[in-house]
């Protein structure tokens, strides 16, 4: 998939390699759950019905959090993640937006002028809760009047699982709680954090549970201090491990920021500086301070079932399905 800055202002448009004409899916797409897959997969099929390439068009950074949510500065998707998501939908373009607070205070009818008509937009596709322009005054509606005759404008429906909408807030509420296998259901795919094994404290080896400290790539949004069930993949073998996230308690009251560790099981081998993802699949208990070293040790060990109780089963119905 090409992708494509949009500073405004900025290079005039359209740039070098981009397409004639798309139809394009808008959106902030955090997290990319089934309610957005819904938009981009509808973007991706009236393109080929039209026999013209699809594209997406999003905004980074996060346009709330450029207008003063600081609990966006942490994300479900960074973008790199995001794209990657939109390219196995199918998608053949991105337009990633430099969102600034003067791109903020363009018109709905600027941005239509000024940012999608030089695109050689075809066919747009939204959300039915989409909003753009100046305080987020363009609905839907105000788009296909605008677009009238230069473009057409669908309006995807809510999704709904369990009599409930999928949103992003959904997700995030979920993660919050530690329902990882809702926030799951909701997006979709498992909840997914990309870092770089560092050199930890080497405690976890000397307890012959050995983990990898990872650090995170992105300031990613965190679910609750606490020991997952998760599964690990490296250079494209996928290994299922224990994963603790948070300060460590028992060794040190003085930690600040949570680290995410993981115990690889039936796995042995030297990961540091590589690159994991980690898919998380359920939450097996809440971080606590143990009295001693043995307690903890003991504690791990029926963490360490627990996950592989978890796994298998998330695992076979995989396989199943």
């Amino acid at each position: 998939m090409n992708t494509f800055p949009i500073r405004y202002p900025g290079a005039p448009l359209p740039q070098a390699g981009m397409p004639e004409q798309v139809v394009l899916a808008i959106g902030d797409f955090d997290g990319v759950h089934q309610g957005h897959q819904q938009v981009i997969r509808r973007a991706v099929e009236r393109a080929k019905q039209a026999g013209l390439p699809s594209a997406m068009m999003t905004f980074d950074p996060h346009p709330r959090l450029v207008l003063g949510h600081t609990q966006y500065e942490a994300c479900l998707t960074p973008l790199t993640v995001k794209l990657e998501i939109m390219e196995s939908l199918g998608l053949d373009y991105a337009y990633v937006v430099d969102f600034h607070e003067q791109f903020s205070r363009l018109t709905a009818a600027q941005f239509v002028e000024e940012v999608l008509l030089p695109l050689g937009v075809h066919s747009v596709v939204v959300g039915f809760d989409f909003s753009f322009g100046y305080q987020g005054r363009g609905t839907p509606d105000t788009l296909a009047e605008m677009g009238h005759k230069q473009f057409a404008v669908e309006v995807i429906r809510p999704f709904h699982l369990h009599g409930e909408k999928v949103s992003s807030t959904r997700v995030r509420e979920n993660l919050l709680s530690g329902r990882v296998k809702e926030a799951n259901e909701l997006l979709g795919r498992p909840y997914r954090m990309r870092g770089k094994v560092v050199t930890g404290e080497q405690r976890g080896r000397k307890l012959d549970f050995p983990t990898a400290n990872i650090e995170l790539a992105e300031p990613y949004f965190l679910p609750p201090n606490g020991v997952y069930a998760v599964t690990v993949t490296y250079e494209g073998e996928k290994s299922m491990g224990a994963a603790n996230l948070g300060i460590k308690p028992t060794f040190s009251d003085q930690r600040i920021l949570p680290v995410l560790e993981v115990h690889l099981l039936d796995f042995s081998g030297d990961l540091y500086g590589q690159t994991l993802d980690v898919e998380f699949h359920a939450f097996i208990r809440k971080e606590k301070k143990f009295p001693s070293i043995d307690h903890l040790v003991s504690q791990i060990r029926k963490d360490v079932r627990r996950v592989r109780e978890e796994l298998s089963f998330v695992l076979s119905q995989k396989e199943s399905g």
